[in-house]
């Protein structure tokens, strides 16, 4: 019996839930890690998993095996690429998940400088806001906007962007510029940006001289794309309140306004997040170092 092979493949089973994700997540047949899991379990003589039609359970002494074949394939592949790190480039499949607007203005256009220095990595990048499942879907990591909700989740905290409020030229000549954000009530409308976590519109909040004022501002139209998002305030559809990096040129060209100037917005941090339990590979790190310089060289808040 190859004993490594079948503790990783019972470590994925147990963080994936079933046979049939751990076999995709591994790239094998399910019948091959269904097999690796009895031999395993006829070479300890103890039951590690009790298996029904819709889940898989980990028994006691399952839980305590996972933990710590956890620790040994972590030591392992650690120890395989402290060696093989001098002699190799880093390489192989990254799975890496963010939303929109990091892919398409900071992260996509940049690309063909990892690309330069790492070419035998190859990246699938998952783009958007919904909710992942780190473990099932095999990401690697991450880069979000706002603390994670799921706490089990290793956050680190790399940028913060900094919020700009706009409109374009001919909204406000249709319907004035706001002073004040109460003011953002009919005839004014925004442009509302909804998660696709909660599908709930998120609230505008603005802050001067210490006050604070929050605004469920009523809305022509609330997305969940930030492409889109720039485009409907660019159409006209209402004030926004968006990341300043994504509208950097449309200001300075005049195809937007800034308005509320003297009120600013709570920027928004960036975290680089890692699913748990998960040795961070020579290529994760690798990705992470180039996000995070990419980052710092970014003027997110300019």
């Amino acid at each position: 019996m190859d004993q490594l092979s079948a503790m990783r493949a019972f470590i994925r089973v147990v963080e994936t839930g079933n046979f049939t994700k751990a076999s995709e997540a591994l790239g094998t047949p399910k019948a091959t890690v269904t097999n690796l899991i009895q031999n395993l379990e006829a070479h300890l003589q103890t039951k590690l998993l009790n298996r029904t039609t819709r889940r898989v359970i980990v028994t006691t002494d399952g839980a305590l095996y996972y933990e710590r074949a956890l620790q040994i394939v972590a030591e392992i592949d650690e120890l395989d690429g402290s060696l093989s790190n001098s002699q190799a480039s880093p390489s192989g499949r990254l799975r890496v998940e963010m939303a929109g607007a990091f892919a398409d203005w900071l992260v996509i256009p940049a690309l063909t400088d990892f690309n330069r220095k790492y070419p035998d990595i190859s990246i699938d990048l998952g783009v958007g806001d919904r909710t992942v499942d780190y473990l099932a879907e095999n990401v690697d990591c991450a880069l979000r906007g706002g603390p994670p909700g799921d706490q089990s989740l290793i956050a680190r905290r790399v940028a913060e962007v900094s919020m700009i409020t706009c409109a374009a030229p001919e909204y406000l000549a249709k319907f004035g510029t706001p002073g004040h954000p109460a003011e953002l009530a009919p005839p004014h409308h925004c442009v509302n940006y909804f998660s696709a976590r909660s599908y709930r519109s998120m609230p505008l909040h603005f802050t001067r001289d210490g006050e604070t004022i929050e605004i469920n501002a009523p809305y022509v139209v609330a997305l969940n794309d930030a492409r889109s998002f720039v485009t409907a305030t660019l159409s006209g559809l209402g004030i926004a309140t968006v990341p300043r990096f994504m509208v950097t040129q449309e200001v300075r060209r005049g195809e937007l306004v800034q308005v509320l100037a003297d009120w600013t917005s709570e920027p928004i941090p960036l975290y680089i997040v890692y699913p748990p339990n998960r040795h961070l590979s020579n290529k994760v790190r690798v990705f992470v170092d180039w996000l995070v310089r990419l980052l710092a060289e970014t003027p997110l808040n300019a």
